[in-house]
């Protein structure tokens, strides 16, 4: 039996595994701290627990140094997550986090690469009724950061719009089973009064436990040909599968993630592997138990090495697999052929079913915010006050304007003309296929710049992609100010990971599609030397390419890189 070999790694809890245990299911003394007045912080135990109502206390780094030479504190203030299953939000919901951007937030809106909203500059005092504005509007923070199950991304394909509704509320429904039990969210911000009595551990939290996750936990939903969630990223991948313009079920992979630490070998990103196919009602019962196997074979030692991607390789495949198959009390069918040709977005107008369209917007890095020649926030706010469809984020950071009728095209077209919003086709499809983090100056992780410079360097690389014609050539492009893999970095046919300010670790051959991650090309470099080495690379493939052949395809098959084919060999 597989359980009689399962075990966790021995060595003394983490110090977060205390703080959680201390925390009476999360409420620590989050309370109390926001109420205080004398400082815009709260303390590390407090930030800790904080994550799991979807928040992070950061700090302006670019003030850091002067606000310390004036003897004051950082200039605190929070990142807050919405959980948006799919990231499917109503335009009534848009307008709200517009709303909200601008009054308590620093104007801004981040559409992040996880399907969701994510609000900057948020003061402690402005928190609740920040996350009150939110839960008013039918949505929550709850879990969105911290060591339980994320955000649940789900396909956000135009021009499959029946399976693509389908599958949505396979990711919703899936979302909201996985949330923690415990009330404090409710107590702490929405001022829901705690039942006498402390409930014991089982009531509380049935799946989670007392201690939660050892690390975060992610789960994406892709449907064939499109791989834009990256599902073999996920800790649990679901892949769905469509026969007859059916969907008959999902193919489950597990053990993927992108985060590592730099110099740490025995930490790398890995992609998870299929390992069978369930019906749909089953997928709620194959995440739950895979999660209590995480929870219970888990590193609660080393945080670097607690993600599920390490347990599974510790423990084996087969072995997890077997122990699935034992609390499951039946066992998944052979996986059902799928292929993928993309991991993308679509761009413009697009046609879906029942005579609806869609409209995929470029929105550059994910920010949202009215720039000095292009008001892109003014722009959807209009385009959300008469929209009678959705909005959905896509894992690229874009925009899809869905379910337009024909009538309302016509008129969200003279929005989109009267304030330039762009679906980014005269850009070079390289640009188009960029992603990057938030990094500086709010990530307290970022060794570099990375949303902010990003398109700087695009325009220089384009102009190498310009002279070679290979503007229309769609290359994955990736940059994180760190390597905690927030863009997916390691699946960029291109992927940049901050070192240090103005110094990146340089990756190539990462698959198009997202089924093989990159190796590192050059460690430590600078702009200057990106420059050269792309500037001898690309004409290469300008010149050598086979018909229809990749990037990240060819830099493995022309010798420049040699392939990644499993993480654990990602280093080497």
């Amino acid at each position: 039996m597989a359980n009689q070999i399962l075990k966790a790694p021995e060595g003394a809890p983490s110090d977060v595994e205390r703080i959680k245990e201390e925390s009476d299911y999360l409420r620590g003394t989050l309370k109390e701290s926001m109420l205080e007045r004398l400082s815009a912080g709260i303390s590390d135990d407090d930030n800790r627990l904080m994550k799991h109502h979807g928040s992070y206390l950061q700090d302006d780094r670019d003030l850091r140094n002067e606000r310390q030479k004036q003897k004051l504190e950082p200039a605190y203030q929070f990142m807050l997550r919405v959980r948006l299953p799919g990231g499917v939000a109503t335009p009534d919901q848009w307008l709200v986090m517009d709303d909200l951007a601008n009054k308590y937030g620093n104007g801004t809106l981040k559409l992040t690469t996880r399907m969701t909203f994510q609000m900057h500059g948020i003061l402690k005092w402005n928190m609740k009724p920040t996350i009150q504005g939110i839960h008013a509007s039918l949505m929550d923070t709850i879990a969105a950061c911290g060591d339980v199950n994320r955000n649940v991304m789900c396909v956000a394909n135009p021009y499959q719009s029946t399976v693509h509704e389908e599958v949505y509320q396979w990711s919703k429904k899936l979302s909201d089973d996985l949330l923690p039990r415990t009330r404090a969210y409710h107590e702490i911000w929405l001022d829901e009064e705690r039942v006498a009595g402390t409930p014991d551990i089982e009531e509380v939290e049935p799946m989670y436990g007392p201690l939660y996750l050892p690390r975060k936990f992610k789960i994406g939903i892709a449907v064939p040909p499109s791989n834009d969630v990256d599902v073999f990223s996920q800790d649990l991948g679901l892949i769905a599968i469509v026969e007859n313009d059916k969907l008959v079920g999902f193919n489950v992979a597990i053990g993927g993630g992108m985060g590592m630490s730099h110099g740490d070998k025995a930490t790398y990103p890995q992609l998870a592997k299929v390992i069978g196919f369930c019906k749909p009602e089953q997928i709620y019962d194959v995440a739950e138990k895979v999660i209590t196997i995480q929870r219970d074979y888990g590193n609660r030692s080393s945080r670097k090495n607690a993600r599920f991607k390490y347990t599974v390789d510790r423990l084996g495949l087969e072995n997890v697999v077997e122990e699935l198959h034992n609390r499951l009390g039946w066992s998944l069918d052979e996986a059902k052929p799928f292929n993928f040709d993309h991991n993308g977005d679509r761009y413009g107008w697009v046609k879906g079913v029942k005579g609806k369209w869609n409209f995929t917007l470029f929105i550059e890095g994910g920010r949202v915010t009215d720039y000095e020649n292009y008001k892109l926030m003014t722009g959807i706010r209009e385009i959300a006050k008469i929209h009678k469809g959705d909005f959905r984020l896509t894992a690229n950071q874009n925009l899809i304007i869905g379910n337009v009728s024909t009538q309302k095209k016509k008129k969200i077209d003279e929005i989109i003309e009267k304030y330039g919003l762009t679906d980014g086709k005269h850009y070079s499809a390289l640009r188009r296929s960029a992603l990057a983090c938030v990094a500086l100056p709010t990530c307290g992780l970022a060794m570099a710049e990375a949303e902010r410079y990003l398109p700087t360097l695009i325009d220089k690389i384009d102009e190498i992609v310009d002279q070679n014609g290979l503007n229309d050539k769609e290359i994955t492009i990736r940059m994180t100010g760190c390597p905690n893999g927030c863009a997916r970095h390691a699946l960029g046919e291109i992927g940049f990971i901050g070192k240090a300010p103005g110094k990146y670790n340089m990756y190539l051959g990462a698959a198009h599609d997202g089924t093989r991650l990159s190796k590192m090309y050059r460690e430590n470099i600078g702009e200057e030397e990106i420059l050269k080495e792309l500037g001898t690379i690309l004409p290469r493939y300008a010149k050598e390419r086979k018909e229809n052949e990749h990037f990240g395809d060819f830099v493995i098959r022309a010798g420049i890189i040699k392939a990644t084919t499993d993480g654990t060999n990602f280093h080497d």
